[in-house]
């Protein structure tokens, strides 16, 4: 291939490995996705195609929607038995974040109420809400009419707007929330936790990558139990992370994250959603497959001072 057509697909990968990322919640799959929609560009007809960000963007789409189906028939990711994969701020593949509707769609809070949607009004909600294509636009992606775009995108908006906690939260009292947070299940003051709390808080987690399925909490008293727990440092957790623990906090999916590096590397992460000045849920994620290109970024970032040292 002519080295003016290489350009030209690079200059859109960032947007269309962001637009996979939201469609699939995978880092991994997303970058398949965008390799394979590469490998069509370089068999195309390029003299044919007359506009290639939305040729290109309509491959990764259709692309995109046969991995979620395939996935589905496969029952590979039943809602409530799947978390997305969790990338650190920064990461190109985060995407556009100039709105709260940019920025939303890629929390992991959203990404995992999208499993609730069928692929088709996923990738209708994703095209509107975060990457601002009109209904005409989306229409001609999915080979669908103008009227049926709008009703996806009406329909995804209304299962998510039940499942969501309330609107943005400042970064800044965010942190300051799961610092306090932290503090509290590190000295095992359970009480103190349960204060902390919504009165419907969650935990989901994938057990250090160790359980078959993932565990699930959902009163603030053993929300509170499992944190004081799962916070709690013993010789057991460090020789299963591989040495002494560090904690450090991030954004990981623009929500505040504990994370749990050892020797420069990010054994596990539990990402916050706060609503109203109170953590709403708490996510766990140790699966190392998990963790692959957050690792990737997290050794090119400018990590800070940990919270705690030596845990």
């Amino acid at each position: 291939m002519e080295s003016a057509a290489v350009d030209r697909f690079e200059a859109g990968r960032a947007r269309l490995a962001s637009l996979a990322y939201r469609l699939l919640g995978s880092a991994a799959d997303a970058e398949d996705a965008v390799q394979d929609a590469f490998l069509r560009w370089q068999a195309a007809d390029r003299e044919r195609i007359a506009v290639p960000e939305a040729w290109l963007t309509k491959v990764v789409t259709n692309l995109c929607l046969d991995r979620l189906r395939s996935a589905q028939a496969r029952h590979e990711r039943a809602v409530g038995d799947w978390l997305p994969e969790p990338l650190l701020e920064g990461d190109p593949m985060l995407g556009p974040a100039d709105t709260f509707e940019q920025r939303e769609s890629v929390s992991l809070a959203v990404l995992t109420l999208m499993e609730r949607l069928s692929p088709v009004e996923r990738a209708a909600y994703v095209l509107r809400e975060a990457f601002s294509y009109s209904h005409a636009e989306i229409a001609g992606i999915l080979d669908i009419t103008e009227s049926a775009s709008q009703q996806h995108v009406h329909r995804a908006r209304r299962h998510l707007a039940a499942g969501r906690r309330g609107g943005e939260v400042d970064p800044v009292s965010a942190r300051r929330i799961v610092e306090e947070f932290l503090a509290a299940a590190v000295s095992g003051r359970t009480g103190r936790l349960v204060e902390l709390l919504t009165a419907d808080a969650t935990v989901v987690s994938d057990g250090a990558g160790l359980a078959r399925r993932l565990l699930r909490y959902t009163t603030r008293e053993r929300v509170a139990s499992f944190a004081r727990a799962g916070f709690k440092s013993t010789p057991a957790k460090r020789r299963l992370a591989g040495g002494a623990v560090a904690m450090h906090i991030a954004l990981v999916n623009g929500s505040p994250a504990v994370l749990g590096v050892v020797d420069g590397r990010v054994a596990g992460i539990v990402v916050f959603e706060v609503a109203d000045g109170k953590v709403a849920s708490l996510r766990g994620i140790a699966a190392a497959n998990g963790l692959v290109r957050l690792n990737e970024t997290w050794r090119q970032h400018e990590t800070g001072a940990p919270v705690i040292s030596a845990w």
